[in-house]
């Protein structure tokens, strides 16, 4: 973790030496921003991509559904989602919370435009907003890229489950 980790481990794990990271960030609360940057430019630059593409709001909500998994599964991403902001200084904090806003007002607009389409039921925005990312958040926890399954696959999965419920339908009626 952080406090257990010195900028010696940092630049030994880089194969560069500590005045190297010294010149081109600073400190250590530098390194774990760029981390955390890096891994929300990702989650932005997905966000984005989805706002510009064409179709019905639930394809593009799909897409970035697909895109911020991946990306919680990868370095950056695991990063951005197990490092509490408490380790930043309170300018680095506020950054990082508005680009954290960045991805949850567009995956909010997906979910609104999923409802105005037809393709979602009315719900809470901001509760369905929390329910998504949340249950997208935990694979940076428990998923093993050495493991047997691929980022792709316990993807495509979460987001079946999480678009499609766990219940099976019948004749079109509202499940209770």
């Amino acid at each position: 973790g952080y406090h257990a980790t010195s900028l010696d481990d940092v630049a030994a794990s880089l194969g560069v030496t500590k005045p190297t990271i010294y010149r081109y960030l600073g400190n250590k609360e530098a390194v774990i921003f760029e981390c955390l940057r890096r891994g929300l430019d990702e989650l932005n630059a997905a966000a984005a991509l989805a706002r510009r593409q064409e179709g019905r709001s639930i394809e593009r909500l799909r897409m970035f559904l697909c895109h911020y998994a991946h990306i919680n599964m990868n370095d950056f991403g695991r990063c951005t989602i197990r490092t509490g902001e408490e380790y930043l200084g309170e300018e680095s904090a506020a950054q990082i919370r508005a680009m954290k806003r960045q991805v949850d007002a567009t995956l909010r607009e997906l979910i609104a435009g999923g409802i105005a389409d037809g393709d979602l039921r009315p719900v809470n925005v901001t509760y369905a907003a929390f329910a998504l990312a949340g249950a997208l958040n935990w694979p940076a926890r428990w998923f093993d890229p050495a493991g047997a399954d691929t980022p792709e696959n316990v993807a495509d999965a979460l987001i079946d489950i999480l678009l499609n419920g766990l219940r099976e339908h019948h004749g079109g009626e509202p499940l209770e």
